[in-house]
């Protein structure tokens, strides 16, 4: 049922996008994170073209062969430019001038807040895995005493020969983290296949080296939005995902998941899928 669409945005950038459903139905947009790829998303955009809706989930900047810039040029991989290529592979599967709804996971979770930000009227609905708002991120940044443990690799993946050591020994660390946080061996090997090389690696940790250290101011955030945490994430801790309530300024859901770690639709897909059906249903386009 899944399609491979390939998207051209501008000359040499174009992006792989997972594609299933009618395309004049409702678009759900799935942005991955780090350590993954499109593939992230399989169940889901199964199971929402079964639904009813439009799913697609593009291979980003960096994770897409045909859209693999420079790394070592820090302005291609700038938030701005990603949340630039979101929105443009919208535009490009029929829906720029059509409200969306959309979801992001870890990286692509940062990007989707922006979005939601700078364009909450072209969103329908917002839903978060393993992402927390990033004011309440900053904050458990500073007060809880575990977070900045938690969030090691965001600094030193900003060092020089950081993807040696991530994609050494057959991408062990990668391999690693992913089974930590209950990622079927399947999806591993999905995952690896996109970004267990050397040059893949490096232009999926520029996305960090643009951006350093800090995190783009947003602020509250005014769509309807949907936050999936589980409780053994080894990135992102209580403190952060239940502050994400005091940053959103419209109805909210938190749903906690008992013993899933920080790859929520890789490990419980059946239970993501279903807490995004109902978060649609609610706030339909």
């Amino acid at each position: 049922m899944i399609e491979t669409r390939i998207v051209r945005t501008a000359p040499g950038m174009d992006f792989e996008v997972s594609v299933a459903g009618d395309p004049s139905r409702p678009l759900v947009f799935m942005l991955h994170g780090f350590c993954v790829s499109r593939h992230y998303w399989e169940a889901q955009v199964v199971a929402l073209a079964e639904a009813g809706y439009f799913a697609a989930a593009p291979n980003q900047r960096g994770y897409a062969p045909g859209a693999w810039p420079d790394p070592a040029n820090y302005a291609n991989y700038m938030i701005d430019v990603l949340i630039g290529d979101a929105m443009a592979i919208v535009a490009g599967l029929g829906h720029g001038e059509r409200r969306f709804h959309l979801t992001g996971h870890d990286w692509g979770g940062s990007i989707s807040w922006s979005i939601a930000d700078r364009w909450p009227k072209r969103l329908g609905s917002l839903t978060m895995l393993s992402r927390p708002h990033p004011l309440a991120f900053n904050r458990a940044m500073r007060e809880d005493p575990d977070q900045p443990a938690r969030s090691a690799h965001h600094k030193w993946l900003l060092e020089s020969g950081a993807e040696d050591r991530v994609v050494a020994d057959d991408a062990q660390w990668v391999r690693a983290r992913l089974r930590r946080n209950g990622v079927p061996e399947a999806a591993i090997a999905k995952h690896i296949s996109v970004i267990g090389s050397r040059a893949a690696m490096a232009a999926a940790i520029g996305w960090y080296r643009a951006r350093g250290t800090g995190h783009a101011p947003v602020g509250p955030t005014r769509v309807p939005t949907l936050l999936i945490w589980g409780d053994a994430d080894d990135t992102v801790g209580r403190m952060a995902a239940e502050g994400t309530a005091e940053f959103i300024a419209a109805p909210y859901t938190f749903a906690p998941l008992a013993g899933v770690g920080h790859y929520a639709a890789d490990q419980v897909p059946e239970q993501v899928s279903a807490l995004m059906l109902a978060q649609l249903a609610g706030h339909p386009v």
